[in-house]
């Protein structure tokens, strides 16, 4: 059976692709929304995802355990070096890995979706061969926003936005409170017990919990908006 998200990561790669394709040079340079990185940077890690993920699945296919990066020390040198490239440089490596991650994900049999992969070898981050597809759409519907260009969180669409809620408040383990999208008629949990209830736009109480935004779009009935962790 296909990977139900696949027709999502088409599209949202598609749309990344477009951007990055039309940024200047000195675009490359400039800051992204994450602290620290350029838009180099955001780059050459979308890059090194789908190149890790690739290959990770290219070893669950032939048996062999490879984790996605070699270490958290060589996934961040690595990220480094790359987005020190020439743009032209950076920009043909990282459309040359949006077409390996998309053969990778397509064409991973069914019965391999049970496949464990570490994040790097001895991790405690592991996860299955079917998982990935979903991973690699929230990296690049989340970092094509970190990119501060014309795309913004505003501009995901309705499936994406309750896929983000849905994988956010699954892994919650901080303070409860019930995130309520007015737009989408729809709640969810994060965390078990009473809590505050934060409302607004589904986009932007999803943005917000990904850690990247104060929540000036959205509402709580405590008064006070419970802290995001960035992610």
């Amino acid at each position: 059976m296909p990977d139900p998200v696949v027709p999502q990561l088409e599209s949202a790669t598609r749309r990344l692709i477009r951007t990055v394709d039309a940024m200047a040079d000195f675009q490359f340079a400039e800051p992204s929304l994450l602290p620290g990185w350029t838009r180099g940077h955001v780059v050459a890690h979308l890059t090194l995802n789908a190149e890790g993920l690739s290959g990770a699945l290219e070893g669950v296919r032939e048996g062999r355990s490879v984790p996605m990066y070699a270490s958290q020390e060589a996934r961040d040198g690595d990220i480094e070096k790359l987005s020190g490239l020439a743009p032209s440089q950076l920009l043909e490596r990282f459309l040359a890995s949006t077409t390996q991650i998309h053969h990778a994900v397509v064409e991973l049999p069914d019965e391999l979706y049970g496949g464990r992969i570490e994040r790097t070898p001895g991790s405690e981050r592991v996860f299955t061969a079917g998982r990935v597809g979903e991973m690699r759409l929230r990296e690049v519907e989340i970092h094509h926003a970190d990119l501060d260009l014309d795309y913004t969180f505003s501009d995901w669409p309705t499936s994406f936005t309750e896929l983000l809620l849905d994988s956010r408040a699954k892994v919650h383990d901080e303070a409860p409170f019930t995130a309520n999208a007015a737009d989408l008629a729809r709640s969810w949990a994060f965390g078990e017990g009473d809590g505050p209830t934060v409302t607004g736009p589904g986009s932007a109480l999803a943005w917000w919990a990904t850690g990247r935004d104060p929540g000036d779009l959205l509402s709580s009935d405590s008064g006070d908006l419970p802290t995001q962790e960035a992610w």
